[in-house]
Parts: structure tokens; C-alpha cells; sequence
């Protein structure tokens, strides 16, 4: 194989001839050999738009020749654009320093022109400033992507709430049977419970608009100039379209990750509704009130089975993202001092939750179109209900109500509904338990 050699501080190295990267780059490949967990591709093209900024800026101040400035930007599209998947582990040391310098050295050497990865690609910036940048804007893009998904998902099941909002449904509490309801108005609350996903997911965005881009190594923007400092940021909402700030305390933002701990937080309330909303939708096809679409065989052994294998799956995304939310605060509580080391796990446990909670939306919203309602075990399991009796406690009492019960169970009768009927009057019941009474919010006041 031919090789070139690459010297650094630590000494020479052989690299491979056709390596787009550096010496920096290969002592990481070796240092981190690790299966699985690649640096997110979205950081990656993320972190190219932050290097564009930072070359349009030392580029307007002529701390940057044109055509070096002009190539280090046309390299840094290109990656910006194809995002390129790094062969590089998420799970790194260094607070991201390799895979800030494994960047450097690509946009170097697809620039040319005897462009240098460090004096550079990386003029007047530190991994512990363009990293935690990039990882704000990666994850401002990704929210606003699971944002859509997760209206769409709230559009489903509102559809879902109309299509089934005139049937009668017994409701539950504690599993057994409580009063009744409408199957809309169950599939409303689950409609609702996404609304308020869609709107936290689109109003956390805020929590990641302030950067410490233009800090340098520790927020005091040592060996930057002031000019740059205060033009860099500017750039970058130039070049993503972001509304980002420089923080007021670049110390601050640069050693304390907090921010990415609370948009974590709303990832695992988005998880904890899916979790809940699909157990209840297992809940409700096990005891027949609606039927789920049948995608897959359910076994090897039992013929005809079938099983609710897409609620399943993204249950089982909810908890890897609350697992990930227990990664982004542990590594946000330890980080030390000045910086946080474990910012890369971070940003690969974060952006991994955005990225599972929108293809989980997207699972769930087209398994909802398929949802069906048995509206005949619906009624039948309405009218043998003897809890249905609760809507007439306003016009009966409490006491007349537990007599026409013990009535009904002593005459060994399944259809309760008959039953208060031939009590009470066909015009009566009907009028009680119509789904337009049961929803009315409480019952007026004579």
C-alpha cells in the first residue's frame, strides 16, 4: 500500500496516499476503534456550516486571502450538502476535538491550493466553541423535522377522533369499566397528547438559538479577534437561516450543556406519549373495540397469528429515547470546569431521540389510517355495561341507580341498556346516552 508521511507533535505517522484526511484523523481512527455509533450525520454537515461562517467572516475582516477563504467555503458546501458519513465513532474522547479535526482535514484537502487544516480551515476557532455550536444547529434542524412529523401524527388520530365520534364506548380507569364515553373522545385525548408534542418540540427550538461560536477554547475568545468575534455569529445565521445569537457569557455556554438537558427532557415527554398512546391502542384491539392493520405474519409456529408489531416498534423507540435522555443528562452533569468532555455522546444520544421520535411518528401516523372501529362490540360492550348507569345519576340519584344494578345482575341479564329502557323509558335512555349527551361536558341545570 503506498503511504505518505504526516508529522505532529507525538512525531511521524504513515498514512495512506489516497487518505482525504490528515495525521489527526488516522491517530483517531486508531485511538477509538469502536463498532456502531458513527458521528451523526447531521452534526456533520452542520459542522460545515459553521466552518463556512467562520471563513466568510475571517474572509470580510482580510484575516483570510479570498482565494483561500473562497476555496475552504466551496469545500465546506460540498460536505455541508452530502453531510459525508464519517468512519469515525460518536463515542470519542476529547469533546468532539477529532471529529472537528477530522472536518479540517477533509475540507483541507478538497480545497487545495496548500490549504491548511489548523492555520486554516480552523483560523481563530477551538473544537470546545465550533462543536457545541454545531450541535445547537444540527439539533435546531432536527427538531424542527420531527416538529412536522409530529403535526402529521396529531392530523391522523384527529381524523381518527371525527371518523369515530358517534359511537358510544364504555371508558375504563384502573382497567375495568368506569363511564361511558365516545371512541372519538378517547382517540381526541390521543390527539391532543401529540398537539401539545408538536408544540413543545416547535417552541424548545429557543432553548438552542444562543451559541458560544467566536469563545474559542473557553469562552474568553482568547487569540480571536474582537472584530471576528462579533461577526461570526452573524454569518452563521447568515448561512443556516437560523435565528442564533452570540451568548452574552460565552464562559457560560461554553462549559454548561443544561440547554441540551431540557430539549431532552421534551424528547422523553414526546417518548412517554407514544409509549402510553400505543399500550392503550394494544389495549383497545385486545379487547376488540378496534381493529389494527394486519402487516406481517405474527409467528413461525402459530398460523394466522398476528400481532401488533408497529405499536411494538415504536414502543420500543420510546424507550431507547428515554434511555437517551438519562445519557444527555448524565454527560451534561459531568462535564468539568471549563468544558464538557462527553459532548459527543451527547450529541449522538440527542440527535439519535429526534431522529428515532420521527420515524416512530411516521410509523404511527400511517398504521393510524388503517385503524378501524368494530362499532358492534363497541355497543355491545356498551349495553352490557352496568356502569352506563352513571349518566343518569342527575335525573334519578345515586340510590335508585345501585337498585336498578342489583336488579339487573339478580335477573342474570346481559343487556343493561334494554334493561334501564323498560325502567326508565325508551326516549329517556336514548336521549342520556346519545354520544352528543354523554360529550356535552356535564348535564344543565334545571
Amino acid at each position: 500500500m503506498n503511504t505518505r508521511t504526516e508529522k505532529d507533535f507525538l512525531g511521524e505517522k504513515q498514512i495512506p496516499a489516497d487518505a482525504p484526511w490528515g495525521i489527526h484523523t488516522a491517530r483517531a481512527l486508531e485511538n477509538f476503534p469502536i463498532p456502531g455509533s458513527p458521528v451523526p450525520v447531521l452534526l456533520v454537515s452542520a459542522l460545515a456550516q459553521v466552518k463556512k461562517a467562520c471563513a466568510l467572516a475571517n474572509k470580510e475582516l482580510g484575516l483570510l486571502s479570498s482565494e483561500k477563504a473562497d476555496a475552504i467555503i466551496s469545500a465546506c458546501e460540498a460536505f455541508q450538502v452530502s453531510g459525508f458519513k464519517f468512519r469515525l465513532s460518536a463515542l470519542q474522547g476529547g469533546a468532539g476535538t477529532s471529529t472537528n479535526m477530522m472536518l479540517n482535514e477533509l475540507i483541507a484537502n478538497k480545497a487545495g491550493n496548500g490549504i491548511h487544516a489548523i492555520e486554516d480551515v480552523n483560523l481563530h476557532q477551538s473544537t470546545n466553541d465550533v462543536y457545541p455550536t454545531a450541535v445547537k444547529v444540527a439539533a435546531i434542524y432536527g427538531l424542527r423535522e420531527l416538529a412536522e412529523k409530529v403535526e402529521a401524527l396529531q392530523g391522523a388520530f384527529q381524523r381518527l377522533e371525527n371518523r369515530f365520534a358517534h359511537i358510544p364506548t364504555i371508558g375504563k380507569t384502573e382497567l375495568v369499566d368506569a363511564v361511558p364515553l365516545t371512541l372519538g373522545a378517547e382517540f381526541g385525548a390521543f390527539a391532543e397528547a401529540f398537539a401539545r408534542d408538536r408544540w413543545r418540540t416547535f417552541k424548545c427550538e429557543e432553548r438552542l438559538r444562543v451559541v458560544n461560536l467566536g469563545g474559542t477554547a473557553v469562552g474568553t475568545g482568547l487569540t480571536a479577534p474582537r472584530s471576528y468575534i462579533f461577526l461570526v455569529t452573524d454569518k452563521l445565521r447568515e448561512v443556516t437561516g437560523l435565528g442564533l445569537s452570540r451568548g452574552e457569557n460565552l464562559v457560560d455556554q461554553t462549559a454548561n450543556a443544561d440547554a441540551f438537558v431540557e430539549v431532552s427532557g421534551i424528547m422523553k415527554a414526546c417518548a412517554s406519549n407514544l409509549l402510553k398512546i400505543c399500550n392503550d391502542l394494544r389495549l383497545l384491539h385486545m379487547i376488540k373495540k378496534i381493529k389494527l392493520p394486519a402487516v406481517q405474519a405474527g409467528s413461525s409456529i402459530m398460523p394466522g397469528k398476528v400481532n401488533p408489531v408497529i405499536l411494538e416498534s415504536v414502543m420500543q423507540i420510546g424507550i431507547k429515547v428515554q434511555a437517551n435522555d438519562f445519557i444527555v443528562t448524565e454527560c451534561a452533569s459531568r462535564g468539568s470546569l471549563q468544558i464538557n468532555e462527553f459532548m459527543p455522546l451527547l450529541a449522538s444520544a440527542l440527535l439519535e431521540s429526534m431522529e428515532l421520535l420521527g420515524a416512530a411518528s411516521e410509523m404511527l401516523a400511517k398504521h393510524a389510517e388503517g385503524i378501524t372501529a368494530d362499532e358492534g362490540e363497541c355497543e355491545r360492550q356498551f349495553n352490557s355495561s352496568v356502569e352506563i348507569v352513571t349518566a343518569f345519576l342527575p335525573v334519578i340519584g345515586y340510590d335508585r341507580a345501585t337498585e336498578l344494578v342489583e336488579k339487573f345482575k339478580q335477573a342474570n341479564r346481559t343487556d343493561f341498556k334494554t334493561y334501564l329502557i323498560e325502567e326508565l323509558g325508551e326516549e329517556s335512555v336514548l336521549k342520556i346516552l346519545s354520544p352528543q349527551n354523554l360529550m356535552a361536558m356535564g348535564h344543565r341545570e334545571t
